[in-house]
């Protein structure tokens, strides 16, 4: 199974009814986050470490949610000391998606270097380490198994607390590691290859789900297209570097709202367009598919960019946030800026490298779980989804 089948069974998550509406004013986040809430009872180094506010908290931050081997040293949420990611981008690519068995036997090839790569990194020793996070899930549960094993494993050796987290919560506070990040509260929309919603946060550990996919993510249906015009994968950056080369007015693709009035997406439908305009235009010409490109993300950038501004309107509030790996394209983040700009909302995305999956912002999420008294238990197990 590849990346691909896994994302079309991975839709209906909590907060939503089996027809992508919200049902209930309870983030599904928020059910993982209670799950993991526990007495504060600091461990070894990690009661002495605290002892006063001045203390630096030093959290090992490890991902491994999909194709991606990631660690990373962060201080008090906010200061990266390092991260060090390891891709399987070249893995993968002769299959056009990420296959899970290939996907977690890197990881476990990879994740004692990239750990120590990190640590040597940020100049720390390992007795230094107040604190390990690591993404528990939504993701591929084998790769999840071997980051969340290893995180385990490495906490009880160091004798200090580990908290998993959840890989979508992570992506909200990559943001914190920017140096200007938003107020709560505020509205974000996480756009990636796997999930595409938008959240209400009310705080680092509150999450309300607003709107969802409900069926291809964006970044699923930018690696689709990219397979279907022969570009290979992954489709997200080529399809953006094409897209400034074309004329997005040429072909235009009907923009796939549902209903403007609510939060929810849906981008099998433009997918199948696309596929239906090459079947019908057949060419090999470098200016059509540019123009393709083009039209294709115009219109998924312009949805994306409506619901987000409509959602923070809605809660009122003053502040967007734009995550996740889609979050790196060019057009989405000029297109929000600009929009937003002229209603008087301020725009916080994360740096390009941020925007993918990475360790930083597992040890930000991490560490405000810890302060808020959360710690995960050696018997506690990764999940594919988010339960409904």
């Amino acid at each position: 199974m590849i990346l691909g089948e896994y994302r079309a069974e991975n839709k209906n998550l909590k907060g939503s009814s089996s027809t992508g509406h919200p049902t209930s004013n309870e983030g599904y986040l928020n059910d993982e986050i209670e799950s993991n809430r526990l007495p504060l009872k600091p461990a070894g180094r990690y009661q002495k470490t605290r002892s006063t506010q001045a203390s630096p908290m030093y959290i090992l931050g490890i991902e491994t949610s999909c194709d991606e081997t990631a660690a990373a040293i962060v201080q008090d949420g906010t200061a990266v000391l390092s991260s060090k990611i390891s891709s399987q981008i070249s893995i993968h690519h002769p299959y056009g998606g990420v296959v899970p068995e290939l996907a977690s036997r890197k990881h476990i090839e990879s994740i004692v270097t990239v750990v120590d790569e990190a640590i040597s990194e940020s100049g720390l020793k390992k007795n230094q380490i107040d604190a390990l996070a690591a993404t528990r899930g939504p993701g591929l549960v084998g790769a999840l198994l071997v980051g969340f094993s290893f995180a385990k494993a490495y906490a009880y050796s160091l004798d200090v607390p580990l908290v998993g987290v959840n890989h979508l919560e992570s992506h909200i506070n990559s943001v914190f590691l920017e140096p200007q990040p938003p107020a709560f509260p505020f509205v974000a929309l996480l756009a990636s290859g796997g999930h595409t919603g938008i959240y209400y946060v009310t705080s680092h550990t509150s999450v309300e789900l607003m709107g969802q996919t409900r069926d291809d993510a964006a970044g699923e249906a930018f690696d689709k297209v990219a397979k279907l015009l022969g570009l290979g994968y992954p489709g997200g950056g080529v399809i953006d570097r094409l897209a400034r080369e074309g004329n997005p007015q040429k072909i235009v693709f009907t923009r796939p709202y549902l209903d403007k009035s609510d939060f929810d997406f849906s981008f099998s439908g433009i997918k199948t367009a696309v596929r239906h305009y090459v079947d019908k235009h057949p060419s090999d010409d470098a200016g059509q598919i540019a123009d393709i490109a083009a039209g294709f993300q115009a219109a998924v950038v312009e949805v994306l960019t409506y619901k987000v501004i409509h959602a923070a309107q809605i809660k009122d509030c003053e502040h967007i946030a734009v995550v996740g790996g889609v979050a790196a394209n060019s057009g989405l983040r000029n297109s929000v800026r600009r929009d937003a700009r002229g209603r008087g909302l301020k725009v916080h995305i994360p740096s390009v490298k941020l925007c993918g999956d990475n360790a930083a912002m597992v040890a930000a999420a991490g560490f405000h779980h810890i302060k808020a008294g959360m710690q995960s238990r050696l018997e506690d197990d990764v999940f594919s989804r988010n339960t409904v």
